[in-house]
C-alpha cells in the first residue's frame, strides 16, 4: 500500500537543517553583512579624513614652520584616499578591499604628516605633539571594524614609523624615547587586545545570529509542514475540508465580483461502509486513496481540484462555462471510477465493483448570495443520484422535483431551533438489573417544526452533522441535561450521544469543562455515548479528545456495539466504562443461534471489563434473559419510555423483579 500523506508530513517534521562546519562558519562570517560592512567602512574613512584635515589647525599652532607642508600632505593623502575608496565602491569590490584601503590610508596619513613634521625647529612642541600618532593606532584597532590581522599590521606599521622617528629626531634624549616608546607600545598592546576581543565578540554575535537563523529556518519549515498538514487530508493527501472551504470561498468571491462561474461536485463512494465491513479498514483506506487519485487525474486536465469532504465523500471544484460542461465532467468522474473495476462483492445491488455517485451544482443568476447555497444544491443533487440507484451523476436543476428534498428546509429550521425553542430533550431510563433501580437515563434530542410537527432524529441529526449545526446543538444538549436532570438530582447519571464531528472539533473537551463549571455538575455524572456504527476514523484527534473527557471524569460508553466495523478496534484502544449491545442481538434470542450469538458478544465484552448494557427490551421474557446472563443494565420500552424531564421526576425509580 502506498504511504499516506501523514507519513510524508512526519518525515518532514523530523528533518533538521544541516549545520555548517567551523571552516564554513568562518567563511560565512567573512561574507556576512557584506553590504553593511562596506557602508560602515566607507562612512568611517570619510569621518577619519575630515578629522585628519581638521587637525591641520593644530599644526599651525604647534609646528608653524612646517604647518603648510603638513597641511598640503594631509590634503593630498585625503584626496587620494577618498578617490581610491570611491572608485572601489563604484566597482562593487569585496568589503575586505575597502578595509585594506582604509588601513593603508591610516598608515600613509600618519607617515605623510610625520615626515614633514620631523623637520620643524620647534622640537619641544613636537615632542608633545608626537602623541598625535596614537590616534592613528587607535583608529586602526578601534575606530574601524578591521579583522584582527589587518589591525595588527596597520597599527604595527604606525608603531614602527614612530620608533623610526625617535631615531631621527630624538637620538640623544633616552628618557623621552623610553617614555614615549613605552606609551606607544602600551597603546599598541591595549588597542590590539581590545580589537581582538571585539572581533571575538562580533564572531560570537554572528554565531548566535546564525544559529537563531537556522532555528528560524527549522521553525519555518516545520510550520510549513504543519500548515500543509492542517490543510491536507492525512490519508489521501488531498485538500481537507478546511482547505476546500478556503478555495470554495475564493471561487465564490470571484463569481460574485467578476462573474467567473464554477461548479461544485460532491462525490460519494457507494456502499463504502459495506466495503469496510467486508474487506477491513486497511483495504478501505487503500480504496479511498485509489478513488481519490483517479478522480484527481480525471479533473486536473479541466483545471479542477479535489478535496476530501468527509469519510467517503469528496468534493470537486472546477471552472466551467455551462451546465452541459458540468454534466460532462460529472459523468467523466463517475465513469473513470467505474472503469477501475475495484472488486466490491459485499454490495447487494447487482454491481460487484466500487462505484461513485456524483451530485453537481453550477453557479447561475438566481443562486443567491450565500456560499452554502451551492453546496446545498450539490448535496441535493447527490441525494437524487443515490435515490436513482447510485453509480450515476446528477446536476442540480431547480425545476426538477427529484432534486428538491426537505434537507434544506430542515437545515434552515435547525439554525432557529435553539432560539425558537424548537428543540428539546427527553430522557429514557436505564435499569440496573442487580438492584432494579432506575438511577440513570439516556438523553435523546427531539425537534419540531414551527407548526409543531415532529421530525425524526434519523432525519435531522445527519443534516445537523453535515451543516456543522451539531456543534451548537451538542453543547446545548449537554447544558440542558446538566440543568434539567443532574442539577435537580432526577438521575445519578445521564448519557448523551456525541457526534464524531464534535470529537474531532478542537476545544470540544474544553467547552464541556466550561459547561460543567457553569452548572456546578461533577463530570462523573455525565456519560458520552459513541456510536461505533458511524463511519468515524480512529485517529489521534479523536483519541486525544476522549482522553481529555475522561480526565474531566466523564464516562465514555460505546453505543450500538456489533453494528459497525470498528467496534473491536475501539475496544482495543479505549477503556470504555459501558458497552451498549445493539437491540438487534436481543431481538434474535428467539432462535438458538441468536441466543448463542448474544452470549458470545456478552462474553467478548465482559472479558474487556466494562459494564454491559443491552438496549431494546420490549417484554418481560427479554428482560429475564438479560438477568439470566448477568447483564448489568437494560434499556427499552419495557423498562421505560423517553419522557421530558418534568415527567421523569415522577417516574418510578425501582423496577420489580
Amino acid at each position: 500500500m502506498k504511504h499516506t500523506f501523514a507519513d510524508a508530513i512526519e518525515t518532514d517534521l523530523q528533518k533538521s537543517v544541516e549545520r555548517p562546519t567551523s571552516w564554513e562558519l568562518r567563511a560565512l562570517y567573512r561574507e556576512a553583512d557584506e553590504k553593511a560592512r562596506a557602508t560602515a567602512t566607507r562612512k568611517g574613512l570619510w569621518i577619519a579624513v575630515l578629522s585628519y584635515l581638521g587637525y591641520s589647525v593644530t599644526d599651525f599652532l604647534m609646528i608653524p614652520d612646517v604647518a603648510m607642508q603638513t597641511a598640503v600632505m594631509r590634503l593630498l593623502v585625503s584626496v587620494l584616499s577618498l578617490a581610491v575608496l570611491e572608485i572601489l565602491v563604484a566597482s562593487k569590490v569585496h568589503a575586505r578591499w575597502l578595509d585594506r584601503t582604509s588601513a593603508t590610508a591610516l598608515v600613509v596619513a600618519y607617515a605623510a604628516w610625520l615626515v614633514p613634521a620631523l623637520h620643524t625647529t620647534h622640537a619641544e612642541s613636537l615632542s608633545y605633539y608626537m602623541i598625535f600618532g596614537a590616534i592613528f593606532m587607535m583608529g586602526a584597532n578601534l575606530f574601524f571594524n578591521f579583522p584582527f590581522l589587518l589591525s595588527i599590521v596597520s597599527s604595527g606599521a604606525i608603531l614602527l614609523s614612530f620608533l623610526a622617528s625617535l631615531l631621527f629626531f630624538f637620538p640623544t634624549d633616552s628618557a623621552y624615547a623610553f617614555g614615549f616608546t613605552t606609551f606607544y607600545l602600551s597603546c599598541f598592546v591595549f588597542t590590539s587586545y581590545v580589537n581582538w576581543k571585539l572581533n571575538v565578540e562580533r564572531y560570537h554575535v554572528f554565531l548566535n545570529a546564525h544559529e537563531a537563523k537556522l532555528r528560524q529556518t527549522e521553525a519555518n519549515e516545520r510550520g510549513a509542514a504543519l500548515l500543509r498538514m492542517s490543510n491536507t487530508d492525512y490519508l489521501t493527501g488531498l485538500d481537507n475540508r478546511r482547505a476546500v472551504d478556503q478555495r470554495l470561498r475564493t471561487y465564490w468571491n470571484e463569481w460574485q465580483g467578476e462573474g467567473r462561474g464554477f461548479a461544485a461536485m460532491l462525490v460519494d463512494v457507494d456502499f463504502f461502509k459495506k466495503y469496510n465491513d467486508g474487506y477491513g479498514h486497511i483495504q478501505g483506506d487503500h480504496c479511498l486513496i485509489t478513488v481519490a487519485n483517479t478522480i484527481r487525474e480525471a479533473v486536473e486536465p479541466h483545471g479542477g481540484s479535489i478535496g476530501r469532504y468527509g469519510g467517503e465523500e469528496f468534493i470537486v471544484l472546477a471552472r466551467v462555462s455551462s451546465r452541459a460542461d458540468v454534466a460532462t465532467l460529472a459523468e467523466k468522474i463517475r465513469g473513470t471510477v467505474e472503469s477501475l473495476g475495484v472488486p466490491h462483492v459485499e454490495r447487494r445491488d447487482g454491481t460487484a465493483i466500487v462505484t461513485v455517485s456524483v451530485g453537481a451544482a453550477f453557479t447561475r443568476d438566481h443562486i443567491g448570495t450565500k456560499l452554502e447555497k451551492i453546496i446545498h444544491e450539490a448535496d441535493r443533487a447527490l441525494y437524487s443520484a443515490k435515490a436513482h440507484g447510485r453509480n450515476c451523476a446528477r446536476v442540480f436543476d431547480p425545476n426538477d422535483p427529484h432534486t428538491s428534498d426537505e434537507s434544506e428546509n430542515i437545515a434552515a429550521l435547525l439554525k432557529l431551533a435553539i432560539t425558537q425553542g424548537l428543540v428539546s430533550m427527553v430522557y429514557q431510563p436505564l435499569v440496573d438489573l442487580k438492584t432494579g433501580r432506575q438511577d440513570a437515563s439516556e438523553a435523546l434530542m427531539r425537534l419540531k417544526t414551527l407548526d409543531g410537527d415532529n421530525i425524526s432524529p434519523t432525519l435531522f441529526i445527519p443534516i445537523a452533522e453535515r451543516t456543522g449545526i451539531i456543534l451548537e446543538l451538542g453543547k446545548w444538549a449537554v447544558r440542558t441535561v446538566c440543568r434539567e436532570m443532574l442539577a435537580t438530582n432526577q438521575a445519578d447519571v445521564v448519557s448523551v450521544n456525541v457526534s464524531p464531528i464534535q470529537l474531532r472539533t478542537p476545544g470540544f473537551a474544553a467547552s464541556i469543562a466550561a459547561i460543567l463549571g457553569e452548572t456546578g455538575i461533577s463530570g462523573n455524572r455525565l456519560a458520552f455515548e459513541i456510536t461505533e456504527g458511524l463511519d468515524m476514523e480512529i485517529h489521534s484527534d479523536v483519541l486525544r479528545c476522549i482522553s481529555d473527557l475522561k480526565m474531566l471524569g466523564i464516562r465514555i460508553w460505546l453505543d450500538d456495539f456489533g453494528t459497525g466495523f470498528a467496534g473491536l478496534s475501539w475496544l482495543r484502544l479505549i477503556d470504555f466504562d459501558t458497552v451498549k449491545i445493539d437491540r438487534s442481538f436481543l431481538h434474535d434470542i428467539d432462535t438458538e443461534r441468536g441466543r448463542i450469538m448474544l452470549g458470545d458478544i456478552v462474553d467478548l465484552v465482559r472479558h474487556r471489563g466494562p459494564n454491559i448494557l443491552v438496549e431494546g427490551v420490549e417484554n418481560e421474557e427479554q428482560l429475564q434473559c438479560l438477568r439470566d446472563m448477568n447483564i448489568d443494565f437494560a434499556q427499552g420500552y419495557h423498562v421505560g419510555r423517553p419522557v421530558p424531564a418534568a415527567r421523569s421526576a415522577g417516574a418510578t425509580r425501582l423496577l420489580s423483579r
